[in-house]
């Protein structure tokens, strides 16, 4: 169903969101990176923050599961991005830091564990992992899409299910786009 909304919408999605300014957002990430270190973008959409991650020097790989939103991001970010889901992540001890930014948000609540087990086995040692997810406790269906929101107790539920993650740091936002108000929850996992 999500897959399908954003075949059917891709141009859109594209540029409400290609030109929001997520500075603020990739701060609290990239220090923890080295220097050319190697990022995920899993479930990089438009592909806005896999060419900024390109553009600060690190090594970047993303995928998407939507073709559509694959070949936008692949034009934009100049990366071959690949069309795959987080269940097709295949990685080991891989990725210095994943960046999950209103992607995980997707997944329906019953295979969080599971997909957010599989990208941790992708993260190396050290590594750091930043998500997003709209604030609230419910999972629901608007305009085509599947929504698993989460609150603070939520992903803190979620991780303690996962080996070796831990809660970093945890923070909410208002809405980046100009013409929203919602609420997200934001925080960095740390590998230990």
């Amino acid at each position: 169903m999500t897959i399908n909304y954003y075949q059917q919408h891709a141009q859109a999605f594209f540029s409400d969101t290609i030109g929001v300014d997520m500075a603020s957002l990739y701060a609290p990430f990239i220090a923890h990176l080295a220097p050319g270190a190697c990022v995920l973008d899993a479930g990089c959409g438009s592909g806005r923050d896999a060419r900024a991650f390109v553009e600060m020097g690190y090594a970047v790989e993303a995928f998407d599961a939507s073709s559509e939103m694959v070949r936008m991001a692949t034009e934009h970010s100049g990366l071959p991005v690949k069309q795959m889901t987080f269940n097709e992540v295949e990685a080991c001890n891989r990725y210095d830091g994943i960046w999950c930014c209103a992607s995980l948000l997707h997944v329906p609540a019953q295979e969080l564990p599971q997909v957010m087990s599989t990208l941790a086995q992708a993260l190396k040692s050290g590594g750091i992992w930043y998500v997003s997810f709209k604030y609230g406790d419910s999972e629901r269906e608007k305009g085509g899409r599947h929504f698993s929101d989460l609150t603070e107790a939520g992903l803190n539920a979620l991780v303690a299910q996962l080996t070796g993650i831990r809660v970093q740091s945890m923070w909410t936002t208002q809405d980046k786009r100009p013409d929203r108000s919602e609420t997200w929850l934001n925080a960095l996992l740390r590998k230990d």
